[in-house]
Parts: C-alpha cells; structure tokens; sequence
C-alpha cells in the first residue's frame, strides 16, 4: 500500500501537557533533571558492572541490559518532549512519530521479558542456589537475551504492520505529549476496532505472560523464605529479590494502569500523569533502586573509584 493510501497529512501536532508558559518552564525544567539523573545513572550501572570483575553474574548481566533499556527508552521519548515544552514547535513529522512510537514498543515489550528472566533469575538463585551456575549459564543467558528481544521486535512489527492500514484524512492533533498507540488511533477516519483487538491481543499476553512468569517465581521465591529458620538467613533471601520486586511493582503497575483497555474513546488526561511516569520517571528509579538498595552495587563503586585513584596517588 502506498502512502498516498495510508494518510492525507505529512506530519502530526503533539500537544504536550499543558497551554500554561509558566507550568511548562517547570516541567521542563524537572524533565531535564531527571533525563540526565536517568543517563547518568543508567550509564553509571552499566559502567561499574562492566568494570567490576566481581559483578560479572547473570544478575549483573542481566541488570546492565534494564539499565540500557531504560537510557534508550527514555532518550526516544524525553528530547522530544524537552524540545515541545521549550520551543513553540510541536510538530512531528509522521515517519518520526510512527519511528518514536515502534521503538518504545519494542523497548517495552522487551523490558517486560527481561523483568521476567530477572524474576526467573532470583527464582534460581535463592530455590536452587546448588545449580544457579549450571541453570544460569552464559549459553543459556545469551538465549533468554536473544528470546526477549525477539519478542520485543515481534510486538513492534505487529504494531507497524496494524498502523500501516490507518488512514488519517481529519485532525493531526495528537492529544499526547508522544506518539502513542491509542491517541494515534483516536485520530484515524477509518474503522480501527479490528486493529485494537490485534493490538491488545498482542500487548495484552506480553504483559500477561510476563507477569505470570514474575508472579510464580515470586511465589516460590516466597514460600522457600519461610521455610528458612534463620531471621537472619530470611532477611538476607529477600534482600536479594527486594530490589527487583520494588521495579517490577513500579514498571507493571503504572503499565497495567494505562493500556487497560486501548480504545479509540480513550481518555488521555486522566493518563498523563501515569504516562509521565512509566516513560520519564521510572527509568530514572531503576537505577537508584539498585544501587541504594545493593551493597554489591555500592562495593563495586568504591573498588572502581579506588582503582582510579590508585595510580594517580602512585604519580
């Protein structure tokens, strides 16, 4: 299909958060902050696992790919909505949206399987700590890496195929501050009720399956603490899983809460601020949630340091 057939407009309006100067200043301003707390801090696990020897683990490994996944995830959608709440220009060109909303589909769908093989790994590493080598390998970590984006990619292919079939002839006015699914589809004049059910048939068992998955390991994980007799073996258990279960709770809650139900009557303002949250915020959270909370993390940061300042105290 060509594009003449796909849409009558060359680019969309997005219309942020709010009319109000004053307020835009402001949530400029507090979105650059936590942009470069979200890089820096990203960057920063990514660097100390990599740089470490002792955090060469799974877990480790497969921490340094959330910590990449949240750097690119916010960074498709926070300049650009830097760039909205700074500058009059609203406007998105349509194979930048279409380009801005795949990408963040296929970085979401991908954390939800990593958060998922996270779950998994604590599952094995606290109910089979005997096998977490074997169970846990590096051939076997590379699978599950290949696997979640796979899958990533496969959501995100749906969504392109599906949107391609959109024709968009009456308003470009995206009621959103990013191109996302169901406020494109709110704009489309043609009928989208079989693109939604494709849509939410596959966001739906992203999220379902994945979800499943983390509930039964941590039901697991759950049931062989309290076996433990030990007060101070129970504590020491779930300090190894506290950290992910905080993430897991803030990334699938806000999650769940907004794509409920994707329709073209989607209400968007009732969702700004849980959009806000799972796109802007969050990826800033995982980071400080494992490095404030992991003595490992802290560990690591002190013997990298010292490793700097070694040989400049030998000069």
């Amino acid at each position: 299909m060509g594009r003449r057939n796909i849409t009558h407009v060359s680019d969309f309006i997005l219309m942020g958060l709010t009319d109000s100067e004053e307020i835009r200043l402001v949530l400029c301003t507090l979105f650059l902050l936590i942009y470069l707390i979200t890089v820096l801090g990203n960057v920063g696990m990514i660097l100390i696992i990599r740089l470490d020897s002792q955090l060469n683990t799974p877990m480790y490994f497969l921490l340094s790919h959330l910590s990449f996944l949240d750097l690119s995830s916010s960074s498709v959608i926070t300049p650009k909505t830097l760039d909205n709440l700074l500058t009059s220009n609203k406007y998105i060109s349509y194979l930048n949206c279409f380009i801005q909303m795949n990408f963040f589909i296929f970085l979401a769908a991908t954390e939800c399987f990593l958060l998922c093989s996270m779950a998994y790994d604590r599952y094995v590493a606290i109910c089979n700590p005997l096998h977490y080598l074997v169970v846990m390998s590096t051939r076997r970590c590379c699978s599950i890496h290949f696997g979640f984006y796979l899958i990533g990619f496969m959501d995100s292919f749906v969504n392109v195929l599906c949107m391609s079939r959109l024709h968009f002839c009456d308003s470009n006015v995206i009621y959103h501050f990013f191109c996302d699914a169901p406020p494109v589809l709110a704009l489309s004049c043609t009928d989208t009720h079989a693109i939604e059910i494709i849509i939410s048939v596959f966001a739906g068992s992203t999220l379902l399956v994945s979800l499943i998955v983390v509930s039964a390991s941590y039901v697991a994980i759950l049931s062989t603490i309290l076996k433990i007799t030990s007060t101070s073996g129970k504590q020491k258990a779930f300090s190894t899983c506290a950290s992910h279960l905080l993430a897991v709770t803030v990334f699938y809650g806000t999650t769940i809460f907004t794509y409920a139900k994707p329709s073209k009557s989607y209400s968007l303002r009732k969702y700004h601020v849980a959009s806000v949250f799972y796109t802007i915020v969050t990826p800033m959270l995982n980071p400080l949630i494992y490095s404030l909370r992991n003595k490992e993390v802290k560990n690591a940061l002190r013997r990298v340091m010292w490793k700097r300042k070694g040989p400049k105290q030998l000069k």
